[in-house]
């Protein structure tokens, strides 16, 4: 990892602790196309918890960073369990030796600077970092693991009602809070259900921030090339022509209702997208045949049909009359179903909705997307 500037990640903790002894209230800011931390001003802040580990404290937690605590892994990282001497678990996410692609070093880096100031019961928190001996975030451990582990493994039994909604209530808080709720508007770029954990009374958390973008508020979006995501949740504009805004997040979290509702992944076997198979069965008003059949008739019809409705908008292929969060929010909560409110144009209603193929054939190069991009911080 030659060309990481180890001196503006010494700036970044000199910076910090200078700030925040002088109590000039003042958070830092992370610069991604220069590499370097910057103070950005703001009127008020909370003050940052998280701290710097050292590498003797994260080996000695993880076992020397033993195969027996590995508990995820992915392209270009690891996530290790561990054990701090107070008795805390933590789970140790560790850029891997063997990656030598600089872009992923620098999201690793992101990754820092935009889940370091960040502070909801809804996304997952930032312990701390290591920058001894290679990269590692370090945060609570997950002992529930992820929504998909749970929702999808056959050796469980299925997710009840009551746990489905309450994820998808405190998911889309969480999210809402990323858009709005932040000294700077955060995109996740990679809502999905292998990267929303659970705490032990199943609360979820928003966790993988590796691909976020922090936007100005100023800008209504951003372009980004390459295309980087999961297959079956990136939203028409953002694989079509690299936009990202809100409404990015918004098709993901619509994606990610419909997984909880059905029981589905993003992605079947026969490669039809979940949204694409979901679409047809939300515009005939047949809600019924989207619930998981493991349920067994067992859940809350007005709850299911404020989520089926919320999803609806949310998957929409026009980004324009797709809802914020703030909406979707308000639909989930409130029951506000107001058909006429939401209607499209019938141009727009009528629009050819994509499917998985168009990911792989209409974009004309292929995105940096898989079906198993990131990894999560919870056990596995």
């Amino acid at each position: 990892m030659n060309y990481i500037r180890t001196n503006s990640l010494k700036r970044l903790f000199s910076l910090r602790r200078r700030c925040f002894e002088e109590d000039i209230g003042t958070p830092l800011g992370f610069a991604e196309e220069s590499f370097d931390f910057v103070l950005v001003t703001e009127h008020h802040i909370q003050r940052p918890t998280w701290r710097c580990f050292s590498f003797e404290e994260i080996s000695d937690a993880t076992n020397a960073f033993s195969s027996e605590n590995l508990v995820g892994k992915g392209g270009y990282a690891e996530v290790y369990k561990g054990v701090l001497k107070d008795g805390e678990e933590i789970a140790v996410k560790r850029l891997t030796k063997a990656s030598t692609d600089e872009r992923k070093e620098k999201e690793f880096l992101t990754e820092i600077g935009t889940i370091g100031h960040v502070c909801h019961p809804n996304v997952l928190p930032l312990l701390g970092c290591c920058i001894d001996n290679g990269l590692y975030l370090i945060f609570q451990f997950s002992s529930r693991g992820s929504v998909a582990s749970l929702l999808h493994d056959a050796n469980l039994p299925p997710m009840d009602w009551n746990t489905r909604y309450k994820i998808a209530i405190g998911t889309a808080r969480g999210l809402h809070y990323l858009h709005k709720g932040c000294q700077r508007r955060i995109i996740h770029r990679d809502i999905k259900s292998s990267n929303v954990l659970l705490t032990a009374d199943f609360e979820p958390q928003i966790s993988d921030f590796g691909l976020a973008k922090w936007l100005p508020s100023q800008w209504t979006h951003h372009s980004i090339a390459p295309i980087e995501g999961t297959f079956g949740h990136l939203a028409p504009e953002y694989f079509m022509h690299g936009i990202v805004d809100e409404k990015t997040d918004v098709f993901a979290f619509g994606v990610f209702l419909l997984e909880i509702l059905s029981g589905r992944k993003p992605v079947d076997s026969s490669h039809q997208s979940l949204h694409s198979w979901a679409k047809p069965l939300l515009n005939h008003g047949e809600i019924e045949k989207l619930v998981d059949p493991r349920l067994q008739g067992d859940y809350d019809a007005l709850q299911l049909d404020r989520l089926a409705f919320a999803a609806s908008l949310c998957i929409r292929a026009s980004s324009s009359w797709r809802p914020t969060m703030s909406e979707v929010l308000e639909v989930m909560l409130e029951g506000e179903t107001d058909a006429e409110r939401w209607k499209m144009p019938e141009e727009e209603d009528q629009e050819e909705f994509w499917g998985f193929e168009d990911l792989e054939y209409e974009c004309g190069t292929s995105p940096s997307v898989s079906p198993q991009h990131s990894i999560s911080t919870g056990s596995s």
